[in-house]
């Protein structure tokens, strides 16, 4: 593997390029045994079909393929192959799967599985997604499973229930004159707004999350699902678009302020950030964010570290605190509040979400037992009655979105997002960007004005609202749930992070966290990364820059493919305009940047840029 490929994702692994599958006007990418990237005519009318196996932590198996065969004909395709996954204690899942494709717009993607023993599982069988980009707020047709048919609406902002249950079809239009259905068989599925985790996609998938999980695929039982995709219509097929043409720039008005930019220190790490002051200090956010979670075991050392840097570094401060809600609150947060004053520590605010909200409460799961979140903000409230109090969830929008917090007790909400909960190959990760402004959307919609916080939101999972653990990585993989994302490392994290800022910058946020200073979320490298142990990884370059537009007023900007470049711009008091442009993509790509000291510009892969 190429030194390259090391800088750009922080591991020698690549993934493979996948296969471009094609009948007539039909194209479809096959990877991993899965499709993506399902096409007709140049428009994509699916993301992808895929034959998911989960665990009991919601991880994903990544099943070993043999026997594959991939037949491309003049119009048709066909692909087979055999796949296991192996579970705990030995237990086995074989499957066998065909795809075949025609130019008449029939797909058909079949999967016979059959366990070798018991096995367990949450989910198996397929998941269907299809894209956001287009589609959101779009005129379908839901087919339920009694026959019933039923003319409604995809959600625009996030529905944080299943918008439709008992699906046996759904039917959109790909273009004027041209429809798609996809027909699902085998077993009862139903639709989640993947939006809710940041997905760019809504996610047809097997299984009621009404029904038990995990269960038992019993030994020996065969299980059978097929998707069947049909396109038709008499609707002219587009003309090919140049590819060639270099991506366009197009500024507007200016907005909001740009947010303040902040770092997340968390207890074991205040020590070595006072030891990197000066890098700190270069790299100069707006915040600290201090975690504190006394069911963790934080205590009066945490805080007291906390104070030392707070006290070198002079920085708004927040505690992200974590409420046990055993026993009596103002007992416990005046306790928290009495070794804040005993460390010394001067915070500027501090957030509060109680312990057992860091689990996700799925549909049809019982809420479990917790404080009315009215008394946690007043006693909140009470312990800390001089600084601002805000509120929310330490984890994603998807809980935020299920359990409303009472705003109107509150100086600011809060959430974070993860790109990698269901899946975390490169161009998903990418993807995921598209959701954040429908999630900043729907945040406004539910708390208006409110200030509004995001983050810390990193490439890895900080931890697991849907499971014991997030999943550990110390072979730097790209794997869902990962405790630590080695693209984080590389120009991938950087380019991801300008672009993250990019698409939220018009929701005029108070405060924007995409890392921390060490560690596997930190700006500064461990050893065995593209660059030297201690030294700045890539994504320092994104973050010092954002942290010097903070309170730059934001100026509405696009390109035209935000798909393959996002753009970040900004006018300072001056009247002075500064952008960042972010490649989000593994090709070299030019930019028409006219009206800048140069008309082209010519960026690497997830190379990120600075203008003006």
């Amino acid at each position: 593997m190429t030194a390259d490929a090391f800088l750009l994702y922080g591991t020698r692994a690549v993934e493979a390029d996948p296969v471009r599958l094609r009948a007539g006007a039909l194209t479809a990418d096959f990877a991993n045994g899965n499709l993506r990237t399902i096409r007709h005519g140049g428009i994509e009318v699916l993301r992808a079909i895929a034959y998911i196996v989960r665990d009991r932590d919601w991880g994903t198996y990544e099943p070993a393929l043999t026997d594959l065969v991939i037949d491309q004909g003049s119009d048709t395709f066909t692909v087979s192959y055999s796949a296991s996954c192996v579970g705990p204690e030995g237990s086995r899942l074989d499957f066998r799967a065909t795809i075949e494709g025609s130019a008449d717009g029939q797909l058909v993607f079949d999967v016979s599985a059959l366990p070798e023993s018991d096995f367990e599982t949450n989910r198996c069988g397929f998941c269907i997604l299809h894209p956001i980009a287009g589609l959101a707020g779009s005129q379908v047709t839901v087919e339920h499973t009694d026959g019933s048919m039923v003319e409604t609406k995809l959600p625009d902002l996030i529905d944080p229930w299943q918008p439709f249950k008992d699906l046996r079809a759904i039917t959109h239009e790909v273009r004027p004159g041209v429809t798609a259905e996809c027909r699902m068989e085998g077993d009862v599925f139903e639709m989640e707004d993947q939006r809710n985790w940041s997905d760019a996609s809504y996610k047809t998938y097997v299984r009621p999350l009404a029904l038990p999980w995990p269960y038992i695929l019993p030994a020996g039982e065969m299980l059978r699902q097929t998707v069947s995709l049909r396109v038709s219509g008499d609707g002219k097929v587009p003309a090919a678009a140049a590819t060639a043409e270099p991506i366009r720039v197009e500024l507007g008005e200016a907005g909001p302020a740009l947010p303040d930019i902040g770092v997340i220190i968390y207890p074991d790490e205040g020590e070595t950030a006072l030891a990197n002051l000066p890098t700190l200090s270069a790299l100069g956010p707006q915040q600290l964010m201090f975690h504190y979670d006394p069911t963790r075991g934080h205590g009066l050392d945490a805080l007291q570290s906390y104070a030392r840097l707070a006290a070198a570094y002079p920085a708004k401060t927040t505690l992200e605190c974590v409420v046990s809600c055993v026993g009596d609150l103002d007992a416990e947060l005046s306790g928290v509040a009495g070794m804040v004053r005993q460390a010394g520590l001067k915070l500027s605010a501090i957030a509060v979400s109680p312990s057992v909200d860091r689990q996700s409460t799925p549909p049809g799961s019982a809420w479990p037992e917790c404080p009315p979140l009215e008394d946690i903000y007043s006693a909140a409230r009470r312990a800390f009655p001089d600084i601002r109090l805000g509120g929310g969830m330490f984890s994603y929008f998807t809980e935020l979105n299920r359990k409303r917090v009472p705003a109107g007790q509150l100086d600011f909400v809060t959430h974070c997002t993860c790109p990698i909960v269901h899946a975390a190959d490169d161009l998903s990760v990418m993807q995921s960007l598209e959701a954040l402004p429908f999630i900043t959307a729907s945040t406004r919609a539910i708390f208006g004005p409110t200030p509004y916080r995001i983050g810390p939101s990193t490439i890895a999972m900080r931890q697991n609202p849907y499971g014991g653990a997030t999943k550990a990585n110390l072979q730097g993989q790209r794997i869902a749930m990962a405790d630590r994302d080695p693209r984080h490392a590389g120009q991938f994290g950087a380019a991801w992070t300008i672009g993250y800022a990019a698409r939220v910058a018009p929701a005029g946020l108070e405060m924007l966290t995409l890392c921390s200073f060490t560690g596997p979320f930190g700006v500064l490298a461990a050893s065995g990364e593209p660059v030297g142990e201690d030294e700045p990884r890539p994504i320092f370059q994104s973050v010092q820059g954002l942290c010097q537009l903070a309170g730059f007023r934001h100026v509405a900007a696009r390109t035209s493919d935000e798909t393959r470049v996002l753009t970040l711009a900004a006018r300072s008091a001056s009247g002075k305009t500064v952008m960042w442009l972010a490649n989000l993509t593994a090709s070299e790509m030019t930019v028409d940047i006219s009206g800048f000291e140069r008309r082209h510009l010519v960026m690497t892969p997830y190379a990120i840029t600075r203008i003006g």
